[in-house]
């Protein structure tokens, strides 16, 4: 309980150090499994907290860097930052007194193990405000229907008198996926949506966007766990010392002409009148009157045996579904009241087009069908649940309306940027996860020395087994590339993490600029992972951007769009127009390369880099013949 409380101050004042938003609250969780272990648990922190003082504290971390066997990373941190400021201790103890007093903690259980009155229910329920005050909640199982809090940054097990079957490590997996929702915290001002430490070198940033879970060490308990997380999809991982490992750029590397003098291509992009925004579709998204949606049912009195197999579900219209529950969850989220909206929706021009236009949620119109297991009994519907799923959703609508309003739109005018500046050594993580996604096969990273391949040209590849695939891949045609490309046969890794944090990430992206894709239109620029870099003159580069895709279903169709931009301009070349008129270029893109190169991207290549070891300009003027196959986009 100790180190929890210290974990999450740390949390709280990590954030403040990193200019996060003053009303930045980490909430704590102590999940019991009867409603008698939690009253004596939450009788026992009470009398830590109010027992606590400087001296016993210092003993108390003293004592656990001395246990701390275990490689922990973040309460490594936590310590070290309190024996730093070992003269503070008993400001900081006065400090937690007060953010943990009784006054701060919400025993969410009645004698049922049920929650509590209504006042109670709306407390859970707003714990992200700056008005809500509460730290810590204590609870059962019961208390994860329809709870859905961002700023949960701690979940502790209390073990005793908890079952541990696969129905229990079900429900707790439930809770630790919607603990794991991102946090859209301020810093310096601004919201984001996506993470934003992952490559932070010190560790320390990373506390801001991970959630912990805190158990005894009970290995058939935690084995049945992680894998009722990894049926969800959720990748987890031991909180142990992760350091950053350096890429660095092959000294030979830079000793070549490609380097000091080779550009890289992108396209330009040009402002995005506000007016184009006149649609929720225009937005990238989707929304159809029949609303499809899974019920959170964590807690409903249902077998979990058949929610783990995931087969027996049904589908069940909601009779009692309205406008009111839309006009509602709009209330209950800051980010549509409606001088918000009008920044990122400027051609609605009040709530009721937002609510009522049909080109907007047309909410007159809307009917809701959610997905339940087969014993769940409709009858029990309740109407916080249904508002509960139209909260999720448009708090989904909320961040693609965020990031689907993008003022900028590519072109067909392509522009070189100096290899040598944007081509640097970087530092990236390697993650160490208990679970892996569905795509574990190909999803697997690790550090590969790239030494002895001269055509990789930084020292290492921190990759996944698929993009380690396409390199190789790639490395078994080098010979014959090499034959007709004497100059240069490179092979780039553009990975994110080089300008994460500078203007460059924005300018090395690729945009649409068809007039009209057939998979809609995608404002959001993105990166190619690789860039295989001809030359076979002094004034001819041929680049070809490849993407390896390890997913499948509707994940892998709805990144299809990329795929769309990239054999588009393979084949049009005639409509491609260059800043840099000095240089004979060549810009293609290659169809997604998958697993076993099931989709014949290899071949693609192949045909690709014959035909155009030398481009004249009057083979620049004619379209080329490759085409994608339609079915192309149904593998898998």
């Amino acid at each position: 309980m100790l180190n929890v409380v210290l974990l999450s101050q740390f949390r709280k004042y990590r954030a403040l150090m990193e200019h996060v938003s003053s009303t930045f609250k980490p909430i704590v969780m102590f999940k019991s499994a009867k409603v008698a272990v939690s009253k004596k648990a939450n009788d026992r922190f009470n009398e830590i907290i109010a027992g606590l003082n400087a001296k016993d504290l210092k003993t108390f971390i003293e004592r656990q860097q001395l246990l701390d066997s275990n490689d922990n990373a973040i309460l490594e941190l936590a310590y070290r930052y309190y024996m730093q400021n070992e003269a503070d201790l008993s400001k900081i103890v006065s400090e937690i007194k007060h953010d943990f007093n009784p006054k701060n903690v919400l025993n969410a259980n009645d004698a049922s193990g049920n929650m509590l009155e209504k006042g109670q229910y709306q407390a859970l329920n707003t714990l992200e405000s700056p008005n809500n005050f509460y730290r810590v909640v204590f609870a059962v199982a019961k208390l994860t229907e329809g709870w859905d809090v961002l700023n949960l940054y701690d979940i502790v097990r209390i073990s005793e008198e908890a079952k541990a079957n696969k129905g229990a490590t079900m429900v707790e997996a439930q809770l630790i996926g919607r603990g794991a929702r991102y946090y859209p915290f301020e810093l310096d001002g601004k919201k984001s949506y996506k993470r934003r430490f992952d490559n932070d070198p010190s560790n320390r940033q990373l506390i801001l966007e991970t959630l912990h879970y805190h158990t005894m060490n009970e290995p058939q308990y935690l084995k049945q766990l992680v894998g009722s997380l990894k049926q969800m999809d959720l990748p987890t991982g031991k909180d142990i010392k992760n350091p950053l490992e350096e890429i660095k750029v092959k000294s030979a590397f830079k000793k070549t002409d490609a380097y000091r003098h080779g550009r890289i291509y992108y396209n330009m992009c040009v402002d995005v009148p506000e007016t184009y925004f006149d649609s929720i579709q225009k937005y990238g998204i989707d929304h159809k009157p029949d609303i499809q949606r899974n019920l959170n049912y964590g807690s409903s009195e249902v077998n979990y045996q058949a929610y783990s197999d995931a087969v027996k579900s049904k589908t069940i219209s909601v009779p009692r579904f309205d406008v009111r529950y839309v006009k509602k969850a709009i209330q209950k989220l800051e980010f549509y009241r409606f001088d918000n909206l009008k920044r990122y929706v400027p051609c609605v021009q009040s709530m009721n087009e937002f609510i009522y236009g049909e080109q907007w949620l047309n909410a007159r119109n809307l009917k809701l069908f959610l997905t339940v297991p087969v014993e769940y009994r409709e009858s029990n519907l309740t109407p916080d649940e249904i508002l509960t799923v139209i909260v999720a959703l448009l708090k989904e609508y909320q961040v693609k309306i965020q990031a689907g309003f993008v003022k900028k739109r590519g072109t067909n005018n392509f522009i070189g940027y100096p290899i040598k500046d944007y081509l640097g050594d970087y530092k990236k993580r390697v993650p160490e996860y208990d679970t892996q996604t569905q795509y574990e096969k190909t999803q697997d990273i690790k550090i590969y020395e790239m030494d002895a391949d001269t055509f990789y040209v930084y020292d290492k590849a921190i990759v996944n087994r698929l993009e380690y695939e396409l390199i190789e891949r790639i490395k078994g045609h080098v010979l014959e590339l090499q034959a007709k490309y004497h100059k240069a046969v490179y092979l780039f890794r553009m990975d994110e993490t080089m300008h994460r944090e500078s203007a460059k990430s924005e300018v090395l992206k690729l945009h649409q600029y068809q007039q009209n894709p057939e998979l809609g239109i995608h404002l959001t620029g993105y990166q190619p992972d690789f860039i295989l870099f001809l030359e076979d003159t002094d004034d001819f580069y041929f680049q070809i951007f490849i993407e390896p895709k390890g997913m499948s279903g509707e994940r892998f169709e709805g990144e299809l769009w990329k795929e769309e931009l990239l054999l588009y301009m393979t084949n049009h070349q005639a409509e491609m127009e260059f800043a840099d008129k000095e240089n004979n270029v060549q810009i293609s893109g290659l169809k997604f390369y998958t697993a076993g190169d099931g989709r014949g991207t290899m071949d693609q290549l192949t045909k690709l880099a014959g035909t155009h070891s030398r481009v004249d300009e009057a083979q620049k003027d004619q379209p080329h013949d490759l085409v994608a196959e339609k079915n192309d986009a149904k593998y898998e």
